[in-house]
């Protein structure tokens, strides 16, 4: 880090022997200028913010003393070494309230002077790094924070806040608004059915950077919430001058299903809400655009625009929000909410005529796979189980058959979530979320804070369900998705590292190295070496 410096005093030939004699450049020092009194160093201080600075405390028009004062009023960081020739300790008393680092006195010893400035300069980098590593941590803790409260907006699941969390406090929370959009992989629930839990991970972490990147190409301030496995909430923030353009929008959305199409061979869906969306509106929009990608008369295609439905509602569109009631209850566990739910889906079903079950019966087709989705993430259901469910559904049952599979599978994710502990919830929270965010700064005090439990309960609580340290787990879960990409991807290892929560090449190599015997580019060639010359399922897309 490259320092600057101003150098004050009325005596001509002390300012020539301090540019010439103090090796500024050797320091990593740059020399801003010269001044002859207090008045015209404060000009150069106001523009040029130096981090050191030399002072002369007896000067004409303008002394040290009230320089410093001066100073302070819009300066409080800058270190000042002051150099005299009268060695009045009343005098130099009187400085000391203005946090003068050091003293030099004249006639100067130039040896101790620059000895004198490399520490000072020394100090300054290192307390400017600290700040910058705590401006990080804040700003990475902020992100996470706003993040936690779109995603609780958007579930409809964090309770009644007192006010809405508000960035930086720069917006008021009825001004503050989003282009949004919902990407779904293309048949997830049908792919995922062949992954494994480590090709679902990889998967879903590939396809979350690529919209991560992509997104900062367009120069906006954006959030991406993964609200479940193979399905995220993509939040432009709109605000004045940059209104809601939905032409812009299509664009972006155009841009990120081919971005995921051409690096990752698989198609994703984007659901496009055609308006400004506020902070109150989310959980609506969100049902409405996953409504638009299974029910829409476009659903076919890769971008599809979510239109409001107009006049009264029909009968899909009643079954849809009985639908997303039940969910909701279920989500939630609120038994009676759930069983309401269910009860009148079945009583519409069976007030239906005959004539119209083929009109809805993509709404009980697609409430079987949303279910199944919902009950993953939850963990209520077993492969073995989901497997036979799907046997089911592959029968291309009528509806009355299809609507008892969706009945057992309720009552089955009733009375498997009733019986999950609190530990255990806060715990798949955990897991959840250092899947989500392997990228991002993680540790126990974020986890913590995101859960709402003190560090050391969740200390307890995680060593006790995983059987590992939080470190540990974290740990290995970075490592087996560096491993991941170091085999599939030809990003580089500085990249990969970065991918995984490493910023600095250096640590990820050492941890690397240490977890798995070899170097991330020598496991590279090993993997490369046993899968011959097939292409990479995830290049690199800065080519």
């Amino acid at each position: 880090m490259r320092l600057k410096a101003l150098l004050i005093d009325d005596e001509v030939n002390i300012l020539k022997n301090l540019q010439a004699v103090i090796p500024w450049d050797a320091l990593n020092i740059e020399m801003i200028g010269t001044a002859r009194n207090g008045e015209q160093a404060l000009e150069l201080a106001r523009e040029h913010r130096p981090q050191l600075i030399l002072c002369d405390i007896r000067m004409p028009v303008m002394d040290g003393i009230e320089f410093l004062g001066a100073l302070r009023e819009f300066d409080t960081e800058a270190e000042v070494i002051m150099m005299t020739g009268y060695q009045d300790f009343s005098y130099v008393r009187s400085v000391i309230r203005y946090e003068v680092k050091d003293y030099i006195l004249k006639p100067i010893d130039y040896e101790e002077l620059v000895e004198t400035i490399r520490r000072l300069a020394d100090a300054i980098r290192e307390r400017s790094l600290e700040q910058r590593s705590m401006q990080q941590e804040w700003k990475q803790v902020f992100h996470l924070a706003y993040e936690k409260v779109l995603y609780d907006q958007i579930t409809d699941l964090g309770g009644s806040a007192s006010r809405p969390f508000l960035k930086l406090g720069e917006l008021e929370g009825d001004h503050l608004a989003f282009a949004m959009m919902l990407v779904d992989v293309e048949d997830y629930s049908k792919r995922e059915r062949f992954w494994d839990d480590k090709e679902r991970k990889l998967w879903n972490f590939a396809i979350n950077n690529i919209l991560q990147e992509n997104l900062g190409a367009f120069g906006v301030e954006y959030s991406v919430i993964q609200v479940r496995s193979g399905e995220w909430c993509v939040l432009i923030e709109r605000s004045a001058p940059d209104l809601y353009d939905r032409t812009q929008c299509l664009s972006w959305a155009e841009t990120l299903r081919q971005a995921v199409q051409s690096y990752l061979k698989l198609s994703i869906r984007v659901a496009l809400h055609p308006a400004e969306v506020t902070l109150k509106q989310l959980s609506k929009t969100y049902k409405s655009l996953q409504r638009s990608l299974y029910l829409s008369s476009t659903a076919h295609e890769g971008v599809i625009v979510s239109e409001k439905a107009r006049g009264s509602l029909d009968t899909s569109q009643q079954l849809w929000d009985t639908i997303e009631e039940m969910v909701t209850g279920l989500k939630r566990c609120d038994r009676r909410r759930t069983e309401t739910s269910l009860r009148e889906l079945n009583e519409s079903f069976r007030s239906l005529p005959e004539n119209s079950f083929e009109r809805v019966a993509p709404i009980v087709h697609y409430l079987c796979i949303h279910l199944l989705r919902e009950m993953r993430e939850m963990e209520v259901i077993t492969r073995d189980e989901e497997t036979e469910i799907w046997r089911q559904i592959d029968r291309h049952q009528g509806i009355r058959e299809t609507l008892q599979v969706v009945n057992r599978l309720v009552d089955q994710s009733l009375e498997s979530v009733m019986k999950k502990k609190t530990s255990d919830v806060l715990m798949l929270s955990a897991k959840d979320y250092i899947e989500r965010n392997l990228s991002a700064e993680l540790s126990i005090d974020v986890l913590a804070e995101y859960l709402g439990i003190s560090g050391s309960y969740f200390s307890l609580l995680f060593k006790q369900h995983f059987g590992e340290t939080f470190v540990e787990y974290v740990t290995k879960q970075r490592m087996e998705m560096a491993r991941s990409l170091l085999a599939l991807s030809d990003k580089s290892v500085t990249q990969v590292g970065q991918m995984v929560g490493y910023a600095e090449r250096r640590y990820f190599t050492r941890v690397f190295s240490k977890y798995t015997g070899m170097l991330p580019s020598e496991y590279r060639e090993q993997q490369q070496n046993k899968s011959g010359a097939d292409k990479p399922a995830w290049t690199n897309q800065d080519g």
